[in-house]
């Protein structure tokens, strides 16, 4: 018989967990996969970076947190300035030796060639800091269509795992 102290899914037969591991080894970094949607509101810049931190943290990639903090600091602010209020999609990828941030927002692309360049040319104003955080690094970034069901923006940054590296070990002189 089994006991009535033990758990109600113990004596319902249902499994138990295994007991945790003593010792914690991170997950290899090639399985950083994390996404997650926020509010397009100024408190999502600090959400999407403690989350990012974390996911490194998780995945141990600290060396490379300077740059991926910043960089998503960046992405998500301007995404929030351009279209405030709306939801807006993160994506954090660990791929071939390289960081990819990406962030969706549902501003959707202009008809009119004046007025979308015009909003091009915002947006990459927005993104300025990014551009030189991404060009220390030697990656790569941009903006354009998404290409998810809902439309919008896509903008993103590469970082190479190697140049994120040195950016976070810069010493001041």
């Amino acid at each position: 018989m089994l006991s009535p102290f033990l758990p109600a899914a113990r004596r319902a037969g249902c499994p138990v967990s295994p007991p945790a591991p003593v010792r914690f080894e991170p997950p290899p970094p090639e399985l950083l996969s994390c996404s997650l949607t926020i509010p397009g509101e100024s408190c999502s810049g600090r959400i999407a970076r403690n989350t990012v931190r974390s996911a490194l943290h998780a995945h141990a990639l600290e060396p490379l947190a300077p740059a991926a903090v910043q960089c998503t600091g960046e992405l998500v602010a301007a995404a929030c300035h351009l279209n405030p209020g709306e939801d807006l999609y993160l994506s954090v990828r660990y791929r071939d030796e390289a960081l990819r941030l990406i962030v969706y927002d549902s501003h959707a692309p202009h008809t009119h060639p004046r007025i979308a360049a015009a909003c091009d040319a915002r947006r990459r104003s927005a993104l300025r800091l990014l551009s030189i955080v991404v060009r220390e690094c030697g990656g790569d970034w941009g903006f354009g269509e998404s290409r998810e069901p809902g439309g919008g923006t896509r903008s993103w940054a590469v970082l190479p795992g190697a140049g994120a590296r040195a950016y976070g070990n810069v010493q001041p002189d």
